[in-house]
This record gives structure tokens, C-alpha cells and sequence, in this order.
């Protein structure tokens, strides 16, 4: 039995349709080598099926089975027999025995917005992207957090600080209106914002309210405060913060200028996300003021610190609870311990969650009409399980009542597959199925550079191994939005981690992020990105070659400028190849070689076919390739897309010849090609 040309995955070439309703009648397809096998089996549950042979293309047979789906999950597995030889197909792939762990899932009635399968998105830290108005911008001794004034950075160009969390350089909303030219000529079609709502910090993690668009981000109409008198311990004289963030005149100015960037954005054919943070707020937040921002401010109610009878103290969950403990009660639980990180206590007050859940809503709807949620630290949310799931369930429902299309992706590390049930979240952040797996092969680092493993450097074992894990994790609409990135604002620059350098900015200084780095690593990185299953995400700067250790020295600013044009130029074309190229949307993945330092894996959508080769090591290979077990014709030729090597990369056109369903190339030292066949009309 030839078990490489056994073949089944979720896309819509094998089961149909790809995304079934409740109760929906589904066809199954399974692919062998043509006459190659007696019996295809399906079982589900108890029951066993057998598959009937309906048709052949090419080198393949293709059997199929329609199933009558009801309102549960539908899990199988297929059993495949050749005389006395017997093995079973899974989602993790052949096995010699059944594993119903890793049985293929269709859950009736799961869908994910089609607009976000395989979407290039773009990451934006807003404060360092770029500064469209300076009139916004936080001013010196603005105000204190953490113990410390605010300041503002004069110099573009200078490294974050160690304790970056007050430091700001005056990125903002109009700045990204004015890149919105270049974000579309670099072919992004999702924006995705870390948190854009009324915070102290630069990260913004730390929500005071989540109402409005901070207007240091957006637009201040009225600003008649003063900053901080020399030698202040608090903010309750910070009348000029109080003022730009509490006057509802800059609030409802600054959520228009938002509205007006979304427009403008939809207009341009792309789509936004924000960042949710719902799991805790911060400790300038309206619903607690510890640092008395609206305690001054007749507008607003007592916060929870504040007094007693605040109308959010429920929102908190207090260790000394007696109402002697107020006012200014400091005993309020805080996530991970922080007390600038109040976590909210749904369990013990069902109207902070109708106040999240009216949240969740409001910025899909009109005016506003974000495309969809990314949840912060979604897995901890709430003091149980049992209720974090509650809740994801029932913010699901409201969502995506008020915009069906809107996606639900939240950050998590680890199995996420209890979140991935149909009924809570589409999808997460891919680290266990993309970012890590990608930089332990290619790099041989942990993804904040905290370590180096010299053993998982170029082990392709190791890579399929992980893929074929936590991919398994997901169903195919949940992996075919995924957020796939290199880098973001929480780990490490994937340039960085090139130069094997472990440690942080502390260790190293800013300029030990830039030593030593190898663009043609980042090169086959990007090559992989860009097809891979998944939305391919850049975080800003990448694209031209910004570096820097985990945070904060990973959210430097944009260097407008100064831009390594020729990785931007290589970015450019490699989005160009993954929205021209429909396998790479929504179109199945299959191994096709492997070895140490060597990864070939072939993308396939019907009559399209794709195949991706990478040569990790620091010498010239001779690589042959299967690629017939993508579909692709026993002899023809195929053309290539683009090369990257050692110094660059070209899309200068060569062909290369396909002989007995195999192709043989050699590929130079740290290089990567993506290749597609030549007048081929034959179908899988």
C-alpha cells in the first residue's frame, strides 16, 4: 500500500460542503493511489462504514460516503486495508493504529468569516507606528504611573527604555490614515490594533474605559488642564490627563476620528480588529480610579477604590470586604498580582458582564463597525472554568448577532481546543501550530530569545511533530483563520532571533539585536508565513527588517526612512504570490519531504497546485520532491514563482522538469523556493 498517497483533510475538497449546517446532508472523500487499496472504512463512534470508489483522476482513486450530520460534533477516522495490511488516517495523518484523539471533527452549524480565511494581516503597536498628530500627543509630567511621570520621547529613532510602560513617541490614529497608501501597496487586507481604548500605558493592556478611543490616540478639542506640579506623589492635580481623557467632548471626538479611519479603511477593500481586554482592567480605570482620575470630576460616579457605595464595586472582587475598608480600599484582587491589572470579578456581578457583553457589541455596530474581536488572555477570564466557558459562549452569541461576520480570535498558549468547539472562539493567535514550531526549526530559539536548543535547530521531527499536534487541535475553519505571525509586541523580532543571541536588550543593549542577524533565515521565514495554512500576520516593522528583543525593546518604532527596501520589496512579492495563488487560501497541506534542515510541502485546491521548498542549512542540497502527491501530472514541467537565497532572492522565470512524479533541484544554502507546474490540466 503506498500510504504517502492516502490523503484526507477538512477543506472543501473532502468534505462537502466545507462548513455544513445543522442537520445538513455531508459528502466524505478519501484519496488513494490509483488501485492501490481493497477497503476504505470510516468509523464514527461505534459505527463503521464502508466508502465507495467514485471516481479517478490521475494517479489517484478518490471514495466517498454521504453522511446524514445531526446537531453534535461528527468525529471519524478512516481504516484502510490492502490484503492483510491495515492502517487508519487521522488528522495527525497515517498511523498503525487507530487514534480517535486525532479523529477528523465537523461541527454543524461552526463557520468562519470568509473574508479572514487566509487574509494577510498587519499588526500595529499604534504608538510607534507613526505620528499624524502631534497635537494629541502625551505630554511630559501628564501625568504618574507606577510611581513615575509620564514622558514624552522627542527622538523618533531612540530604543525603548527598560521601563518603556510611561515612554511615548506619539503614534496615533491620523498617523495610520496617513500610511493607509502604504499598508494597501504592501497588499494588507486586516488591520489588527493592540488596544486603541482610553489607557495610561503605551501597551494600553490596562484599560480605563472601554467607551472610547483613548484621545491621545485620537483627537483632544478641548485641553485647558495643567500637567503635574513639580514634585507631585498622585494624579488627583493632573487636571490636564483628567480633562483630555474624562471631557466627553475629546472622548466622542477621538471615537468619530475612529469611525472615520474604519470607513476609510472598508472603503479601501480592508478590514480591522481590536484588541479586547476583558479579563482585567487597569487601575486608572472609571470603574476602580486607585489613582482618583474621576474622583475630582462630577461627571462620573465614585469608583470601587474610592467609596463603598461605588455603583462598580461588585465589578472587583475585595479581600477585606467590610465597608470600613473604604474609602481607598488597596485590598482588590489583581491579575497575576498586579495591582495596576484589577481583574474583574463577573462571577459576583452579573451587570459588569451585561456591561462587557453591550462592549463587545457596540464596536461592531455602527458607527463603528470594527470586523471582529482578538481577545487578551482569553483563557483566564473569570475565577472558574466553568464560567470563563459560560462566558466566551454567550460573547460569541451576542457578537455575532449584532455582525455574523465578525471573527473571534483570542491569544492563548496551549491546547486551545476546548475553546474550539464551534461555540466560543473562531480561532487564536497561532503559536503552538505556526510561530513556535517555524522558529525552533529555522532558528533553533525560543520565542522570546530566552533560550537556544541546538537540537530542534533544523529538526524537521520535531517541526512535523508539532505541526501535526496542534494543528490537530483546531478544526479546519479555525486553522484556516489562525493568525500566523513571526513576531509580535509579547515575544521577540524574528530578525533578532536569527543571530542565536539569548538573552534580552538588558544583556545584549539595543545594538545586540541587530548583530549578527541573517535575512535570508528571515527569508525562508517569510516564504513559510506566506504558505502555511492560516492568516499570514506581519507585525509592523518587520517587513523592513526592525529588530529587537522581547518587550519592550520589540516595540521600537517604525523607521520611516530608513527602511531595508529590499525585504520590503520581498515582502511585497510574497504577499503578491499568497493572495494570487487560491491554494493558499483555503487549500489542503501535505508533507512532501523532509530532513535535517530540509522542509518540502506541496498546497493544493482542486486543479491548482503549489509546491514550497526550504533548505535551512549552510550548504548546497540536491533535493528530489514527490510532487505528483499533490496532484500534479507524472512528467511536465513546472515554473518558479520566486527563490530567496543566501543574498536575495528573484522572481526571475525558470523552468524545472517533473520526471516519474518527482522533480530534483538543488537548492543553495539558506534559500527557499516556491514553485507551480506548467500546463497542467490533469486534477487530483
Amino acid at each position: 500500500m503506498n500510504r504517502e498517497a492516502l490523503f484526507c483533510d477538512g477543506t472543501g475538497d473532502y468534505v462537502i460542503p466545507a462548513e455544513p449546517e445543522i442537520n445538513e446532508k455531508v459528502v466524505l472523500r478519501f484519496r488513494t493511489a490509483h488501485n492501490d487499496v481493497d477497503e476504505v472504512k470510516l468509523h464514527a463512534g461505534e459505527q463503521i462504514y464502508t466508502l465507495w470508489k467514485m471516481q479517478t483522476t490521475g494517479e489517484f482513486d478518490f471514495y466517498e460516503i454521504e453522511y446524514q450530520l445531526g446537531t453534535e460534533p461528527f468525529r471519524y477516522y478512516f481504516e484502510i486495508k490492502k490484503g492483510t495490511e491495515i492502517c487508519y488516517f487521522s488528522r495527525y495523518g497515517v498511523t498503525y493504529r487507530a487514534e480517535e484523539y486525532y479523529s477528523f471533527i465537523i461541527q454543524p452549524g461552526f463557520s468562519t468569516p470568509e473574508w479572514a480565511k487566509g487574509a494577510v494581516m498587519y499588526q500595529i503597536f499604534v504608538d510607534r507606528f507613526y505620528n499624524g498628530d502631534p497635537t494629541n500627543d502625551v505630554e511630559d509630567d501628564e501625568y504618574i504611573y507606577i510611581g513615575a511621570p509620564c514622558k514624552k520621547i522627542k527622538d523618533w529613532s531612540q530604543a525603548p527604555a527598560s521601563m518603556d510602560i510611561r515612554n511615548f513617541y506619539g503614534g496615533d490614529l491620523q498617523g495610520v490614515i496617513d500610511k493607509l497608501d502604504y499598508l494597501q501597496d504592501l497588499g494588507i487586507e486586516v488591520i489588527y490594533f493592540n488596544p486603541l481604548f482610553v489607557s495610561p500605558s503605551n501597551h494600553k493592556y490596562d484599560i480605563q474605559d472601554y467607551d472610547y478611543i483613548d484621545p491621545h490616540y485620537g483627537k483632544i478639542v478641548v485641553d485647558d488642564g495643567e500637567v503635574l506640579p513639580k514634585g507631585a506623589k498622585d494624579n488627583i492635580h493632573a487636571t490636564k490627563y483628567q480633562q483630555r481623557t474624562g471631557d466627553l467632548r475629546n472622548l466622542e471626538a477621538s471615537n468619530q476620528l475612529f469611525a472615520k479611519l474604519v470607513d476609510a479603511m472598508h472603503q479601501r477593500g480592508m478590514k480591522v480588529i481590536l484588541d479586547g481586554v476583558f479579563n482585567h482592567c487597569g487601575s486608572f480605570n472609571k470603574w476602580m480610579d486607585r489613582e482618583r482620575i474621576y474622583e475630582p470630576q462630577p461627571d462620573y460616579p465614585k469608583g470601587a477604590y474610592v467609596s463603598a457605595q461605588s455603583p462598580y464595586r461588585s465589578f472587583f472582587l475585595f479581600h477585606n470586604n467590610q465597608d470600613s475598608a473604604w474609602p481607598y480600599n488597596g485590598t482588590y484582587d489583581g491579575w497575576w498580582g498586579h495591582d495596576t491589572l484589577p481583574k474583574l470579578a463577573y462571577e459576583e456581578s452579573p451587570d459588569l458582564e451585561d456591561y462587557i457583553m453591550r462592549i463587545g457589541k457596540k464596536w461592531v455596530s455602527a458607527p463603528y463597525n470594527i470586523d471582529g474581536w482578538r481577545l487578551d488572555v482569553a483563557a483566564d477570564l473569570g475565577f472558574s472554568n466553568e464560567y470563563n466557558h459560560l462566558f466566551w459562549k454567550r460573547f460569541r452569541k451576542e457578537v455575532k448577532s449584532v455582525n455574523p461576520d465578525a471573527l473571534i480570535l483570542a491569544e492563548h498558549y496551549g491546547d486551545p481546543q476546548d475553546w474550539l468547539q464551534g461555540d466560543e472562539w473562531d480561532s487564536v493567535m497561532n503559536y503552538d501550530a505556526f510561530m513556535e514550531p517555524v522558529t525552533w526549526f529555522l532558528t533553533g530559539m525560543e520565542k522570546h530569545s530566552d533560550e537556544r536548543r541546538t537540537d530542534l535547530w533544523g529538526n524537521a521531527d520535531n517541526f512535523i511533530g508539532a505541526m501535526r499536534h496542534f494543528m490537530a487541535s483546531m478544526l479546519t475553519p479555525s486553522l484556516q483563520v489562525a493568525m500566523n505571525e513571526l513576531s509580535n509586541h509579547d515575544h521577540s523580532r524574528f530578525l533578532t532571533r536569527t543571530n542565536h543571541k539569548v538573552g534580552r536588550v538588558s544583556q545584549h543593549g539595543t545594538k545586540g539585536a541587530e548583530e549578527g542577524v541573517n535575512l535570508a533565515v528571515m527569508r525562508e521565514a517569510v516564504v513559510m508565513q506566506m504558505t502555511w495554512v492560516g492568516a499570514p500576520t506581519v507585525y509592523y516593522g518587520d517587513e523592513v527588517g526592525l529588530c529587537g528583543f522581547t518587550d519592550p525593546d520589540n516595540r521600537r518604532t517604525y523607521p520611516w526612512g530608513h527602511e531595508d527596501q529590499e525585504l520590503l520589496a520581498f515582502h511585497k512579492e510574497m504577499i503578491r504570490i499568497h493572495k494570487t495563488e487560491k491554494p493558499l487560501r483555503k487549500g489542503s497541506i501535505k508533507l512532501l519531504a523532509a530532513g535535517k534542515n530540509l522542509l518540502a510541502y506541496g498546497r493544493f485546491e482542486k486543479d491548482e497546485q503549489l509546491v514550497i521548498i526550504v533548505n535551512n542549512s549552510s550548504i548546497l542540497k540536491e533535493v528530489t520532491v514527490p510532487v505528483w502527491l499533490t496532484g500534479m501530472e507524472m512528467s511536465g514541467r513546472m515554473k518558479r514563482l520566486i527563490y530567496t537565497y543566501e543574498q536575495g532572492y528573484t522572481t526571475a522565470y525558470d523552468e524545472y522538469i517533473v520526471e516519474d512524479g518527482e522533480i530534483m533541484l538543488n537548492m543553495g544554502a539558506y534559500s527557499a523556493i516556491v514553485l507551480k507546474p506548467i500546463d497542467t490540466l490533469t486534477l487530483r
